[in-house]
């Protein structure tokens, strides 16, 4: 913990008015000895309660608040996980992409009160201290986990609310830690850190249970891999992901339950849902099928996974991060296009897609058509064929023959000791 003349002034804290931040208020004062503290919080689309909690517990701490608009910010980042086809072992990042914005946002509201500190409601056991602390360390104010340095447990931090009188409702909130932002809803905690429970559909909010609703069509418009329009009607990139959630949750699409391996190495137990990104990253890839060659396909793959690893650990300033951005940038001029994605049953699939900058002839590769072009025709694959695995053969036959003659040499050496 830092000596009490480093601590001196104010600092901003990262504030949603749960237990944690809300304990993080009077513990910054009495254990780290600040003179004030002013609450950020920051919207990237979470639902309108969260911040009427947030401001009433504000109001009744007296502590000043301020609340930063930046869904736009969080909507491009989110755009770009698109062109990167970006999930992190199996499910679409949401609340990692959040936490660079949010912190962001914080620092700036942080410097322009002249701040002296930052600090943050995490625990020492997960990824989002990483991704808040990477962007504000890169600062020259001091950075605070309470939480994570006095090593509070949630009981704890009960009892102590209880004991100050802090304005929290029950402690914590519910039987489980919800995380909602445009992109996607987590949630864990309580019964589902057990591996072996089966989630019941009260855990679900943005998807209804796929069942027998009928299927629906939606065309999702791509320009450079910018995705611009749904059925035809222009829209911004705040607007296109509410949307898509409603529409692609309607049908339960969306909903992941993984085990997740943090940065820290711990194995957790999640579930997600987002039904946006499903459609939306289903799309773009069956687009990039259409427009990119086989090779551009197959190294974009490795960029794309690279991508959504630092992504995952909040790493989006670094120069890797810019470099990778930068071949995905280059691989986006031809993805512009129209693609079909049927929503049913729990399923987001692509069923027609279209381009100017389409890699395809329906001529070419048609069994109703004879040649393949004006100079090639079929009978010209025969000597592919012929040459077509020949190395391999090559190989298998030499490898048989030199196993035939040291099973012949062990055969002959036998007999030759039985004549002796």
């Amino acid at each position: 913990m830092p000596e009490p003349d480093d601590t001196e002034g104010t600092v901003a804290l990262a504030f949603s008015g749960g237990l944690d931040t809300t304990v993080c208020v009077p513990l910054l004062k009495e254990e780290y000895g600040y003179d004030d503290v002013i609450g950020v919080t920051v919207d990237v689309g979470q639902p309108a309660e969260e911040f009427d909690e947030a401001e009433e517990t504000a109001e009744a701490l007296g502590l000043d608040h301020y609340v930063v608009d930046a869904k736009a910010e969080f909507a491009d980042l989110c755009m770009d996980a698109v062109k990167a086809n970006a999930t992190y072992q199996g499910y679409p990042l949401g609340t990692a992409l959040a936490r660079p914005v949010i912190a962001t946002a914080i620092l700036e509201v942080a410097e322009e009160q002249g701040c002296t500190a930052l600090a943050h409601g995490c625990t020492g056991k997960g990824n989002d201290q990483l991704r808040f602390e990477t962007v504000w360390r890169d600062s020259d104010l001091n950075v605070h986990a309470p939480v994570r340095e006095l090593g509070l447990t949630r009981e704890w931090e009960q009892e102590y609310a209880e004991e100050k009188d802090l304005p929290v409702e029950g402690g914590d909130g519910g039987r489980w830690s919800i995380d909602t932002n445009l992109w996607s809803r987590s949630v864990e905690g309580s019964e589902l850190e057990d591996p072996a429970h089966v989630p019941s559909e009260e855990i679900y909010d943005w998807t209804e249970s796929p069942s027998g609703k009928d299927a629906e069509l939606v065309d999702i418009e791509f320009e450079q891999g910018e995705v611009v329009a749904v059925d035809g009607e222009q829209m911004e990139p705040v607007e296109i992901i509410e949307q898509l959630n409603e529409q692609a949750g309607a049908h339960g699409i969306g909903r992941t339950d993984t085990m997740e391996d943090r940065m820290l190495g711990l194995k957790v137990r999640e579930n997600y849902e987002h039904p946006a990104a499903t459609v939306l990253l289903a799309a773009h890839e069956a687009l990039e099928g259409l427009v990119l060659t086989k090779e551009e396909r197959s190294f974009k793959q490795g960029i794309d996974q690279e991508w959504a690893e630092k992504g995952y650990q909040g790493l989006v300033k670094a120069p890797l991060f810019r470099a990778l951005e930068g071949f995905i940038e280059e691989t986006q001029t031809r993805v512009t296009g129209t693609v079909t994605v049927k929503l049913e049953g729990g399923q987001a699939r692509p069923v027609a897609r279209e381009s100017e900058y389409a890699c395809y002839a329906e001529g070419q590769a048609s069994f109703n058509t004879e040649a393949v072009t004006d100079d090639i025709e079929q009978a010209d694959a025969t000597g592919v064929a012929k040459y077509h695995g020949f190395q391999e053969r090559l190989a298998n036959k030499v490898s048989e023959a030199v196993d035939s003659a040291a099973a012949e040499a062990v055969t002959d050496g036998g007999n030759d000791g039985d004549e002796n």
